[in-house]
């Protein structure tokens, strides 16, 4: 065999366990996101008292498990850690910046009279999101969402969950990125569809709850037609980035389930609202 042949043989087989590390060190961090994935889903459950509602937040001051808590926390923290580490799943991705630690609180919510603000954008690490917002129909909502915007408070923090079976939405807005976060105060029930069929179309964007009256930062974004129990306030309507959140939706959820962190982190680097245009 000629030194030139020896040496191609060498650097083929050189690429080809570097491939196979690398296949090997994608796969270990699946199997890890899925282990996390489902401490996160026991602990939830243990912490909730038995299971949570189709978009409840839940109320960390009424358990009384805070080694349950505790265990909760720590296992988002490690997944969100390793989901940061990953490579984008979507092409249009990139790869999501670092989550805040902290959590902004407030006493009371805004006058809904400074309901001003007609366009909401939600700059993401996979594309950017713009609504239109329904100043009149929601007026305390959108004072709301105009208030925490210029505090900061929804910017670098992820969408923590995803559902893709019967309701099609992406949840955003919980500074905590573990379902239980908020921004200290509650809004009132507004602009609440009628039931029926598809009474959540693709493209609309609505407060999720705790129950009537405990609206909060939590808001999902609908990106297939859903029905629902006419019970979450309706905001805004998607005008661009319809197609992000799809992207999103189509990579799936973590562990293979139809309801929990997206596999395909997005994060909300920054949001801004402003007048329609």
């Amino acid at each position: 065999m000629t030194s030139s042949n020896r040496r191609e043989r060498e650097l083929a087989r050189a690429k080809y366990e570097r491939q196979q590390a690398r296949r090997s060190e994608r796969e270990n961090k699946a199997r890890s996101r899925q282990r996390i994935v489902a401490i996160v889903v026991i602990a939830a459950l243990v912490v909730a008292g038995g299971g949570w509602a189709i978009f409840s937040l839940i109320d960390r001051g009424d358990s009384t498990d805070t080694t349950a808590a505790a265990d909760l926390d720590q296992a988002v923290a490690e997944l969100a850690e390793e989901f940061q580490a990953g490579e984008p799943l979507v092409d249009i991705c990139a790869e999501p910046i670092a989550t805040r630690a902290d959590d902004l609180s407030y006493d009371t919510a805004p006058d809904p009279a400074g309901a001003s603000a007609e366009t909401l954008t939600l700059a993401t690490n996979c594309g950017d999101i713009v609504i239109d917002l329904l100043p009149s129909e929601a007026p305390a909502t959108v004072a709301s969402f105009d208030f925490l915007v210029n505090e900061g408070f929804f910017d670098a923090t992820a969408c923590h969950r995803l559902t893709t079976s019967g309701i099609f939405v992406l949840q955003c807005g919980d500074p905590a990125g573990n379902g239980t976060g908020g921004p200290g105060y509650s809004i009132p029930d507004e602009n609440l569809p009628a039931e029926g069929e598809a009474n959540y179309p693709a493209g609309t964007v609505a407060m999720a709850n705790a129950g009537p009256g405990t609206g909060g930062s939590q808001f999902f974004l609908v990106y297939e037609d859903t029905t629902l129990p006419s019970g979450y306030t309706i905001f805004g309507q998607i005008t661009e980035g319809l197609d992000v959140i799809q992207a999103v939706a189509e990579a799936g959820v973590a562990d293979g389930g139809a309801d929990g962190l997206p596999a395909q982190p997005i994060v909300i680097e920054s949001a801004t609202v402003g007048a329609a245009q």
